[in-house]
């Protein structure tokens, strides 16, 4: 039997973490010591070793916990949902390369101040954006960089009104 310590450590993981596993009930300790040690055995570890194998496929805690407790959807159909969610990811990141490769190929557009809202629009078109997925870009560019978003959109000449609207995306 180990302690929630022990198992952390036997896994390389944070005690919190396995704490946050037991909130959410994905793991539960064997039983519970008078003092409040948690007591974790042989069936305990084997579902944490599942669970630490799923999160490394990048599995949500949720799917995790549908699999191990085999509710909802099945095992299969959980691991083509999340291949299919990884598989859309690549391609939006494919499509932002896509877009890096146009202006390193006309690297003076920026420095210059030649591309404007519209020809930017265009060549994000033009490397395979959608406009969802445009909105995903300048949601991650303003959680990443909020100041440098703003500096961004400022040198596409785009009204201050118009910026705010794009930055509370």
């Amino acid at each position: 039997m180990l302690t929630v310590t022990q198992l952390a450590k036997q896994f390389g993981i944070s005690r919190t973490t396995i704490l946050y596993y037991e909130k959410e009930q994905l793991l539960l300790p064997a039983y519970r010591s008078e003092n409040g040690y948690r007591w974790y055995g042989d069936k305990e570890i084997e579902r944490l070793n599942a669970i630490t194998s799923y999160r490394s496929y990048g599995l949500s805690v949720a799917s995790i916990k549908a699999l191990l407790n085999q509710t909802g959807k099945s095992q299969t159909q959980i691991l083509k949902d999340h291949f299919n969610e990884l598989e859309n990811e690549i391609q939006s990141l494919r499509a932002q390369q896509k877009a890096i490769v146009v202006l390193l190929q006309e690297p003076t557009l920026l420095e210059d101040n030649i591309v404007n809202k519209e020809r930017w629009v265009n060549i994000m078109v033009a490397a395979g954006f959608s406009e969802n997925d445009m909105v995903k870009w300048h949601q991650k560019f303003e959680e990443l960089e909020p100041q440098e978003h703003q500096k961004f959109l400022e040198s596409l000449g785009i009204s201050e009104q118009e910026i705010a609207q794009i930055r509370a995306l």
